[in-house]
């Protein structure tokens, strides 16, 4: 029979398990050093602030993998010997493999800053950081988090909500600029500032200061400020999970590079999720993506393969989902930044300042291309199915309250929104 091996228990590596299971019966053995069990990663922040307990995150208890005859390892995966097929364990004997699957998924970067490894200086990507970061955070007062992403803002929420007061610096001049058009990331500012968060815009760290003991004291910024702290977050990205395979037959670039069948340069392994790069990136798409739907799709995709099925990676509309403390994002398809030649958009933003929505389209064929929402919730079926069968910006502005998925209670904004875009864009009146 063959040993299908997945090392890493995350959604990449269980998606691929669980379709393996449907479609054949392979035996199937799933290692992982960071939980027992499979858990919903998006949700630790959740843990930390008390909304949730661990247990509430596994999406499937504990039965369900004897059940399902997955054999769930608790254990660290040192080095691979491909020739053999062998794996060596942290903890007992050497694991033979027919077919091995790399869902290893991510690290949070360091940038060799002078005291990143002092007591007290962590990421936040893994079970162990949240358990970390609970023993650093007792009888804390003042922290620093570096890095203007989605994971910073998370870790100044969670410090935030234990009554820390919270320095955040950001290297650009506007929070996640590179992502966010500048009317919306000008919103996320002063929502940020709002909740008593220190911004440090346009900041950078330079040194991470020694109490002498080995503990953080502070940072120094490269203007040269002190700013003192008993811990700092650095959530400056996350790259791809693969040290340990370094040096191997393995073709390595950022990422372990594969094709659209999630195959790698070897015979019978695999790569999915973080850890994973397209060596031709599907259209429009990043060569690695970092995001929980897209782990679930290559997990599928590889299981597909590796059964006999012949598939190809096809992610479909993009989008993605965050939260910026209490303002909710979705985006769907492509609102780039900054807007290419040829791509325009509308924008409304309400008065609050909590609430926005941005539709862009293409110029010529007035075809609508993304959607950006803040405080706002649309369906996600309705703006994918606009944006894949291209349907022109007059069209969706006559019918945007199909897409509205707010409560039954909540204000609608459609029809003055709708006003104010085809002022916009010039057209008549909708």
């Amino acid at each position: 029979m063959n040993h299908v091996v997945i090392i890493g228990n995350g959604i990449s590596g269980i998606s691929t398990a669980r379709h393996i299971r449907k479609k054949s019966e392979a035996r199937i053995t799933v290692i992982s050093s960071e939980s027992e069990h499979f858990f919903s990663r998006t949700a630790l922040m959740y843990i930390y602030m008390g909304h949730m307990k661990y247990e509430h995150t596994k999406p499937y208890e504990d039965w369900f993998w004897k059940k399902n005859r997955i054999d769930l390892v608790y254990n660290h995966v040192e080095s691979v010997d491909f020739e053999s097929k062998t794996l060596k364990m942290a903890l007992g004997n050497a694991l033979h493999y027919d077919t091995l699957v790399i869902a290893t998924g991510s690290v949070p970067n360091k940038f060799e800053w002078p005291g990143q490894n002092l007591q007290g200086v962590q990421g936040l990507y893994s079970k162990q950081d949240l358990e970390l970061m609970e023993q650093n955070s007792k009888n804390l007062k003042q922290a620093v988090v570096v890095g203007g992403g989605l994971i910073g803002i998370e870790m100044a929420e969670m410090l935030h909500s234990r009554n820390i007061h919270v320095t955040f610096l950001v290297r650009e001049n506007s929070f996640w600029n590179s992502v966010l058009p500048a009317e919306e990331s000008e919103m996320i500012n002063k929502h940020i500032q709002s909740q008593h968060i220190d911004l440090r815009l346009g900041e950078e760290l330079a040194e991470i200061v020694d109490d002498g003991s080995g503990k953080v004291a502070g940072i120094i910024t490269k203007t040269g400020e002190k700013i003192d702290c008993g811990f700092v977050g650095l959530t400056v990205g996350v790259s791809p999970n693969i040290a340990f395979l370094k040096n191997t037959a393995l073709d390595i670039d950022h990422g372990i590079l594969i094709n659209e069948r999630q195959e790698t340069n070897l015979p019978d392994v695999y790569a999915v999720g973080d850890c994973a790069q397209h060596r031709i990136p599907p259209t429009g798409r990043k060569a690695i993506e970092q995001i929980w739907y897209t782990g679930k799709l290559q997990g599928e995709n590889c299981a597909n393969n590796i059964c006999g099925k012949q598939s190809s990676y096809q992610p479909g509309v993009f989008y993605n989902s965050a939260k910026f403390f209490d303002i909710e994002y979705q985006t769907y398809g492509n609102v780039a930044v900054p807007e290419p030649t040829g791509i325009a958009s509308v924008f409304w933003q309400h008065n609050s300042g909590l609430q926005s929505i941005r539709v862009a389209y293409e110029i010529e064929s007035r075809a609508v291309i993304g959607f950006n929402l803040l405080g706002i919730r649309y369906r996600h079926e309705v703006c994918e199915q606009w944006i894949r069968k291209r349907i022109p910006i007059e069209k969706v502005l006559k019918n945007l309250k199909k897409a509205n998925f707010d409560p039954e209670f909540h204000k609608k904004y459609e029809h003055e929104v709708a006003q104010i875009f085809t002022a916009q864009i010039g057209t008549n009146k909708v």
